[in-house]
C-alpha cells in the first residue's frame, strides 16, 4: 500500500462522521436556530468556508438548509459545511 492510498484512506475515515450527521433524521447542533428561523421569520446568519450567508430558513432536510433572502429567493447550503450560526 503506497502512501497516498493511505493518506486518501485516512482522508476517508476521518470525513465519515460528518457524512452520517448530515443524513436525513439526524439532528445537527444547529437543528434549534433553523426552527426558530423558520417559525419567527428571523434572520439567520450561517458561516461557510469564511463567508457569510444570510436568509430566513424555508426548509431543512436531505442534508442541506433552504433559505432565501432580498437578493436570493432560494439559497441551499450543504449541512456539513457549516462552520458557525447565529440569529439576527
Amino acid at each position: 500500500m503506497t502512501r497516498r492510498t493511505q493518506l486518501t484512506m485516512l482522508a476517508a475515515a476521518l470525513m465519515a462522521p460528518a457524512a452520517i450527521s448530515a443524513k436525513e433524521g439526524t439532528i445537527t447542533m444547529f437543528d434549534e436556530l433553523f426552527e426558530t428561523s423558520m417559525k419567527d421569520k428571523k434572520g439567520i446568519t450561517l458561516h461557510v468556508n469564511g463567508q457569510s450567508i444570510v436568509g430566513i430558513v424555508v426548509k431543512v432536510g436531505n442534508g442541506a438548509v433552504e433559505m432565501r433572502s432580498r437578493e436570493y429567493s432560494r439559497i441551499i447550503v450543504k449541512l456539513d459545511s457549516i462552520a458557525a450560526a447565529s440569529l439576527s
